[in-house]
């Protein structure tokens, strides 16, 4: 590896290209006991693997410079902003992690019982009372573990419901705006998907959903807000004409972010729901989880929720496993449970008036942003935004020839975690910009700067932005290449050899 003018950004080797011999990660001192073999210790050589070969030999001081570097270059909302659009990064209170880490809740194991776990469950069947209120629905389990697997429980709930009545319907509506989770957590469910457009507002187009909500349709899953940032202004009637068909409508409710306190789902027709404890609720988010994604219903389709439930009883609470007709277990025991306490802790910390704060300043941050810049990017559409702003490429080519994935690259060098790029679909080279309320005005016209900064940069010496990132600990990479055929390891013959 050629040397780089990078700083204190080192763009290390994989640990699969250090040295393969001559290094140990712990050295211990002549024993004066007889040699055992690796059989004879581990009791027969079937518990051995001999299939290690290749692995690195790599040295304690090795190991922690490694993942040191790797930690000063990771991303995150104690970094700085994070613009996701549709993936509300927000800044994760303290407070929630305090309360994670009292012993009453961290060092309870799940098999001790109800009896012994009154705490965890009276925290449970409030957080449910609370969530019930904001989405207006009669019922609730908290235990998907994700957003998507909250989604799966929904349409599987519909498809037991449907087939309660003797109904067995193929097909689930989808608009084209919609998270990719969406579809495919219809045909996890075993639902083909057939697409509904949208039209020139961004919103369902009523006539293209008319034609194709059939008695063959099981129901429609749909944003709301949509991945516009949209509210759908005829979301009552979509209702209508899903339900005149015998179908259901599933509410993703990735986007609640931009509607507590303002309305409720359950209010305009929705029949099942999920949230994203970790967007609107502040728990962490991403890495691969943990995460919680509580699913909600109305009364008819409450039997099928998943199980175990929390009830209260003359005893106290209680986990309730019964259900003849719940579409059954999701998870182990009750769910990512203190992923849970740090969305109650949010939602207590924040009270009624906190959360409708939270609310209203998302939608002025992105409101913020999306007039600050509406002279250098191209907005998506005129109408109003909530929680969310989307620009799109046009005329982003004058500058230099640039592209939306050119922009977002550059503005890593510029210390910011790129925006959502190309999504949604409906909107050509898409930029997808979300602030959440987390972030001051300081930081969102730090951002703006930046964004101009890029595109004046671009005018002067388009190859600069073309072939950012710059410092970064990795450059510019060819992500479909990486993602169709990637290197989990070095070639051998490419590895260092030792000195």
């Amino acid at each position: 590896m050629s040397a780089k003018p990078t700083g204190f950004l080192q763009e290390a080797p994989l640990l699969f290209e250090y040295p393969q011999t001559g290094r140990e990660g712990v050295k211990l001192r002549t024993l004066e006991v007889p040699d055992v073999s690796p059989d004879q210790a581990m009791a027969g050589a079937a518990l051995r693997d001999d299939g290690l070969e290749g692995l690195p030999q790599l040295s304690e001081f090795d190991v922690v410079r490694h993942f040191t570097r790797l930690s000063r270059a990771n991303y995150s909302v104690d970094t700085g902003m994070y613009p996701l659009g549709s993936c509300t990064m927000k800044y994760n209170p303290r407070i929630n992690e305090k309360a994670a880490s009292l012993p009453g809740f961290n060092q309870v194991h799940p098999l001790m019982g109800d009896g012994l776990t009154q705490g965890h469950l009276e925290m449970a069947y409030r957080l449910e009372e609370w969530l019930r209120e904001i989405t207006g629905f009669a019922g609730v389990s908290l235990q998907p573990a994700a957003g998507a697997q909250g989604e799966l429980a929904g349409v599987l709930m519909i498809r037991a419901r449907l087939e309660d009545k003797g109904e067995r319907r193929g097909y689930i509506l989808v608009p084209d705006s919609a998270h990719g989770t969406n579809p495919a957590s219809a045909a996890l469910a075993g639902f083909a998907v057939a697409e509904v457009k949208s039209g020139p507002d961004g919103c369902i187009d009523l006539a293209d959903l008319e034609a194709k909500m059939t008695t063959d349709v099981a129901g429609l899953m749909l944003t709301n807000p949509n991945t516009l940032g949209i509210f759908e202004k005829n979301i009552l009637e979509i209702a209508r004409v899903v339900h005149a068909k015998g179908g259901y409508v599933y509410c993703d409710g990735a986007n609640m972010n931009a509607m507590v306190g303002k309305t409720r789902p359950a209010d305009f027709g929705m029949d099942v729901l999920h949230l994203n404890l970790h967007k609107t609720f502040s728990t962490p988010h991403g890495g691969g989880g943990p995460g919680a994604g509580p699913v909600f219903c109305t009364e008819e389709l409450s039997p099928y929720l998943p199980l175990p439930r929390v009830e209260k009883s003359p005893e106290g609470w209680r986990l309730n496993w019964k259900g003849e007709k719940s579409i059954g277990k999701l998870t182990t025991f009750y769910g990512n449970s203190l992923i849970l306490l740090r969305a109650y802790s949010y939602m207590l910390a924040m009270g009624g008036d906190g959360l409708l704060e939270m609310t209203e300043t998302a939608v002025l941050n992105a409101n913020y942003l999306r007039h600050q810049l509406k002279d250098v990017l191209a907005v998506s559409l005129a109408s109003p935004t909530l929680h969310e702003v989307v620009f799109s490429d046009l005329g982003l080519d004058l500058h230099g020839g640039i592209t939306t994935l050119d922009l977002a690259k550059r503005l890593i060098d510029y210390g910011f975690h790129p925006p959502t790029v190309y999504f949604p679909l409906t909107v050509h080279g898409a930029l997808m910009v979300e602030p959440t309320e987390s972030e001051p005005r300081e930081e969102l016209d730090r951002f703006v700067e930046a964004v101009k900064a890029v595109l004046e940069e671009a005018d002067r010496d388009p190859g600069l932005v073309k072939s950012a990132p710059h410092t970064a600990p990795r450059r510019r990479l060819d992500e479909t290449l990486a993602a169709r055929q990637p290197i989990l390891t070095a070639p051998q013959k490419e590895r260092h050899q030792p000195a």
